[in-house]
C-alpha cells in the first residue's frame, strides 16, 4: 500500500514527525518498507507560462522561451525539452534557486542568455518522468510557488501489509491505527448522502447468491467527462502509485485508495440493462479494460448487462462499456464480493489489480454505500451533472455480520504479563473504531465489519499489545517447574538419518509439498489427491502423494545442468485423501534416488553406473542404526522396472519399494542414465527395540558351512528363513558366503554355500548336536525348495 503522508495526515491530525511516524507504523505491525521525501527545497520555484518559443539561433535542440513569471516578470529562458511550446504551464526555478545539486545562476547557451531554467518531475524530486517539462494545469496560479500549488513538501510512504489487515488497503483504514498509537482522532470523512436531482436509475439483479450479496449503482447525467483531474487529485493518485487517466476513473480510485472500497464507472448509454452479477458461463468471453480478451468459465463472477458480460467482477470492467471523454452519462457502481469468490481468479487469467487485490483479502461490506455517495459529491463537485436514486440490491442474510467479543480483563494481563490501565484499554479499543462495553471482568466488544481479522479474544489481546507496544511489555523469565524430557531411545532420530545418507554421499533435497498433477500422471500416482484450493500456480496444484516424484524432478533437472552423478535423498509428509468430511492422511516418509557413476571418479577403480544392489546397501546401511531387519520381496509398482524391483517389509508388512525407474519413466524425463530409487514409511527405520543385555556364552561355537543346489529362481531371502527355523535356539548366525553359476551346475540352477554358526549358553556342543542341526536344516531346504547337497 502507497500512499502521500499529507493525505494521511488530513485524515489523522498528528504531531508525529515524518521519521517517528514511519517508525510507529512499523511497530504497530504496518511495515514501512521506503519513504520517499518529495518536493522539498523548492523554495524559489514558481509557476510560469511559456508565452513564446523560438528555435535557438546556434543550437537546433534549444528553444529560446519568453515566459511569465507573474511578479517576478517576463523572462528569457534557453530550454531543450521536446514539450515546450507557447501556453505551456511549467515549473520555473528562478536564479539563486537550488535543484538537486545544481544552482540556478544567470548565464549564456551558445551565446543567447537565459536566466533560470524550466524543470521536469525529476529535476524537482517529485516524480521518475525526464521525459519533458511538467505540464500543469492551465489554470495554474502562474508567479505562485509551486511548493503550495501541488501541496508540497511531501513524502510517500509504501507499507507492507499482512493479508489479515485487508482494512488498511485504505487511508481511512490506515489513521485508525495511527490515531490508537499517536493519541489522536480519524477526522470525520463528511460522506453525507446526495439527494437525487433526476430519476434516472438501472435495474440491478443479484444471481450469484453469497458470492455477491450486495450491489449498488447510480446514474449520474449530464456530466462533463472531459474536464481535467483535479491537480490535489491527480498528484495524491500520483503519490499512492497510481497514474491519472481520465477525470471518471481518477474519481474512482481515488475513492478507493480514500476508503478502501474498489469502484467502476460505466458509460450508460452504452448498457441495455438491467445490471446484474452472475457465474460466467464456459465459453463466454470478455474484452476487458487492458484489451485482452478473456476467457471464462463458472469459476468466475462476471457483471452483466441484460445478460452479456461487461465486467470481470471484483477485478476489471470490460472495455466496450468503459467511460472515455465523450461519456456524459455515467453508471458508478460499489458492491462487496466474497474474497472466496475473487481469490485466485485474477492469477488464472495472469491479471493482479487494486480491485482484485483488495477484494482477495476482504472488503467492509457496509462500504459500498459511503463509497457511491462520496464519488457522486466529487463527480458533481468537478464535473457536474444531475444524480439519480442509488440503486440497491443485497441479500442481507449473505452479508458478514459485526463480530461480538468478550475481553477478560484478568486474561489480558495473563497473555502480555502486565497489568495496563482499564482507561488505556478502552482508549485503545475505541481509537480503533471497534465498540466498547465496560463490565464487571473485562469488556464487551463489538468488531467493526472491516476488522476481519479479529474474531476471538486473543485477537483483541494483540490489537492492545500492538497499539500499547510491545517494547512496554516486560521482559520476563518463566516461573514454576521445568521437566526434561530425554530422547525417546526407541526411536531412532532423524538427524542419525541424514548424517548416515550424507556420509553416503547423498545431498539433502528440499522440494515444495505440491506438485503438479500431470507429473503424477506419469507416475501413475493420481489417486486420492489432495488438491489445493487456492494453489500457487497450475503446476502446484495438488498436495504430493509420494516424495520420489518431486525427488526425481529434481535429479533430473540437475542431470540436464550436466551434473554425471547425483544422489539426492528427502525426508517428509506426504498426503492422501481420506474421504469426504475428513482431513488428509499426513505420513511421514523417506527417500532416496541416485544416477550416474557408483563412486568418485578416481584411478585406482574402474568406473561403473550406480544400480539396485548399491542402493540397497545404502539402505540396509540405515536400517542398521535402528537393528531393523528388512525383508526384500519381487514386486514391481507402477513406476519401477519389472525386473529389477522389490517391495521393501519390515516385520511382514510392506512399508515401500525400491528400484530402478520405468525405462518409459525415465524416456519422460529425459534421464541419460538408469536412476534407482527406494521409498519407506519413515517409521520403518526409526522404531528400534532396545537392546537386552545378556552374558556371553563360556562355551565355545561351532560353524558348520553347506552348499546346495537350488532352482535360480529360489531367492536367498526364503532359503535364510527356511533354514534358520529348522536350525533351532543354537543357531547364532547365518551367513551367505558364496553363489556359483557355472561349470558343474546344470542350467536354470545356482550353487548357494552358507555357514552355520551354532552355540548353547551351558554346555559345548557335541559332534552329535551339531549333526542334528546340520540335518534338520538340510532336510528343511530339501523339502521346502527342491535343494540338494552340491557334491
Amino acid at each position: 500500500m502507497k500512499f502521500s503522508e499529507n493525505w494521511l495526515r488530513q485524515h489523522v491530525p498528528t504531531d508525529a514527525t515524518r521519521d517517528a511516524l514511519a517508525a510507529t507504523l512499523t511497530a504497530i505491525g504496518l511495515e514501512v518498507e521506503e519513504v520517499t521525501r518529495l518536493g522539498e527545497g523548492l523554495d524559489g520555484v514558481l509557476v510560469a507560462r511559456i508565452v513564446s518559443a523560438e528555435k535557438h539561433p546556434e543550437a537546433d535542440r534549444l528553444q529560446v522561451c519568453q515566459v511569465d513569471a507573474g511578479p517576478a516578470g517576463m523572462l528569457q529562458i534557453v530550454c531543450g525539452a521536446p514539450n515546450a511550446r507557447p501556453g505551456l504551464v511549467a515549473p520555473l526555478a528562478t536564479i539563486g534557486t537550488t535543484v538537486g545539486e545544481l544552482t540556478i545562476k544567470a548565464a549564456k547557451l551558445r551565446g543567447v542568455e537565459s536566466n533560470g531554467m524550466l524543470c521536469s518531475a525529476k529535476e524537482l524530486g517529485i516524480d521518475a518522468d525526464a521525459s519533458g517539462l511538467l505540464e500543469l494545469s492551465d489554470d495554474a496560479p502562474v508567479g505562485a510557488p509551486l511548493a503550495g500549488y501541488l501541496g508540497l513538501p511531501d513524502a510517500t510512504f509504501e507499507l507492507k501489509l499482512t493479508p489479515n489487515r485487508a482494512d488498511c488497503f485504505g487511508i481511512r483504514g490506515i489513521a485508525y491505527d495511527v490515531a490508537a498509537a499517536c493519541g489522536g482522532a480519524v477526522a470525520d470523512p463528511g460522506v453525507a448522502p446526495v439527494p437525487a436531482a433526476g430519476t434516472a436509475t438501472v435495474d440491478v439483479r443479484l444471481e450469484a447468491g453469497a458470492d455477491a450479496p450486495r450491489y449498488l449503482g447510480r446514474v449520474i447525467e449530464g456530466v462533463d467527462a472531459a474536464r481535467a483531474t483535479p491537480v490535489w487529485m491527480a498528484e495524491r493518485l500520483r503519490r499512492s502509485g497510481v497514474r491519472p487517466v481520465s477525470l471518471l476513473v481518477d474519481v474512482t480510485q481515488y475513492v478507493m485508495l480514500e476508503l478502501g472500497q474498489p469502484m467502476h464507472a460505466y458509460d450508460r448509454d452504452l448498457l441495455k440493462g438491467p445490471v446484474g452479477v452472475r457465474r460466467a458461463r464456459a465459453g463466454e468471453s470478455l474484452v476487458l479494460l487492458d484489451g485482452r480478451d478473456a476467457a471464462l468459465d463458472d469459476g468466475f463472477l462476471v457483471v452483466t448487462d441484460a445478460d452479456r458480460p461487461v465486467g470481470l467482477a471484483g477485478l476489471m470492467g470490460g472495455f466496450d462499456t468503459r467511460v472515455t471523454g465523450a461519456t456524459r452519462t455515467v453508471f458508478l457502481e460499489a458492491a462487496h464480493f466474497a474474497p472466496s469468490a475473487i481469490i485466485g481468479r485474477g492469477r488464472r487469467l495472469g491479471l493482479h489489480t487494486d480491485a482484485g487485490h483488495r477484494f482477495e483479502r476482504g472488503v467492509d461490506p457496509e462500504l459500498p454505500r459511503t463509497a457511491i455517495e462520496y464519488a457522486t459529491r466529487l463527480v458533481l463537485d468537478i464535473a457536474g451533472g444531475a444524480p439519480g436514486p442509488v440503486t440497491e440490491a443485497v441479500l442481507p442474510e449473505a452479508l458478514p455480520r459485526p463480530v461480538t467479543i468478550v475481553l477478560r480483563r484478568a486474561r489480558l494481563a495473563r497473555v502480555l504479563g502486565v497489568d495496563i490501565a482499564d482507561a488505556e484499554v478502552e482508549r485503545i479499543l475505541r481509537a480503533l473504531g471497534l465498540g466498547v462495553e465496560a463490565g464487571a471482568d473485562g469488556w464487551t466488544v463489538t468488531a467493526p465489519t472491516r476488522r476481519f481479522d479479529l474474531a476471538i479474544e486473543e485477537d483483541l489481546i494483540e490489537e492492545v499489545a500492538r497499539i500499547h507496544g510491545y517494547d512496554a511489555v516486560p521482559t520476563t523469565l518463566p516461573g514454576g517447574g521445568t521437566r526434561l524430557v530425554s530422547p525417546s531411545e526407541r526411536r531412532v532420530p532423524e538427524r542419525d538419518l541424514r548424517r548416515a545418507l550424507a556420509g553416503r554421499g547423498y545431498l539433502e533435497a528440499i522440494n515444495y509439498a505440491f506438485v503438479d498433477a500431470a507429473l503424477l500422471a506419469r507416475w501413475q500416482a493420481d489417486e486420492a489427491l489432495v488438491p489445493l484450493a487456492n494453489p500457487l500456480s497450475a503446476e502446484l496444484g495438488v498436495m504430493r502423494p509420494r516424495l520420489l516424484p518431486g525427488l526425481v524432478d529434481a535429479l533430473a533437472r540437475n542431470a540436464a545442468r550436466q551434473q554425471g552423478r547425483v544422489r539426492l535423498f528427502e525426508i517428509g509428509k506426504v498426503f492422501r485423501a481420506a474421504g469426504a468430511g475428513a482431513a488428509p492422511l499426513e505420513t511421514p516418509r523417506i527417500a532416496a534416488v541416485a544416477s550416474g557413476d557408483a563412486g568418485l571418479e578416481q584411478w585406482g577403480m574402474h568406473a561403473r553406473r550406480v544400480d539396485f544392489h548399491d542402493l540397497k546397501g545404502d539402505l540396509e546401511a540405515l536400517a542398521a542404526l535402528s537393528g531393523a531387519r528388512l525383508e526384500f520381496r519381487a514386486a514391481a509398482p507402477a513406476w519401477a522396472h519389472p525386473g529389477r524391483a522389490a517391495e521393501v517389509l519390515r516385520d511382514g508388512e510392506v512399508v515401500g519399494a525400491i528400484a530402478e525407474l520405468h525405462p518409459r519413466l525415465q524416456q519422460a524425463l529425459e534421464l541419460d542414465h538408469p536412476a534407482v530409487a527406494f521409498e519407506l514409511d519413515l517409521a520403518a527405520l526409526t522404531a528400534r527395540w532396545l537392546p537386552r543385555a545378556q552374558a556371553l556364552s563360556r562355551f565355545p561355537s561351532v560353524r558348520r558351512d553347506l552348499a546346495f543346489i537350488v532352482a535360480d529362481s529360489v531367492s536367498w531371502g526364503e532359503l535364510e528363513a527356511t533354514a534358520s527355523a529348522a536350525a533351532g535356539p543354537s543357531l547364532r548366525q547365518l551367513r551367505l558366503f558364496d553363489v556359483y553359476v557355472g561349470s558343474g551346475v546344470e542350467t536354470g540352477f545356482k550353487s548357494v554355500a552358507m555357514g552355520l554358526i551354532l552355540q548353547d549358553g551351558s554346555r559345548t556342543l557335541i559332534d552329535r548336536d551339531v549333526d542334528a542341526v546340520v540335518a534338520s536344516v538340510t532336510d528343511a531346504v530339501a523339502a521346502a525348495h527342491g535343494a540338494r547337497i552340491r557334491g
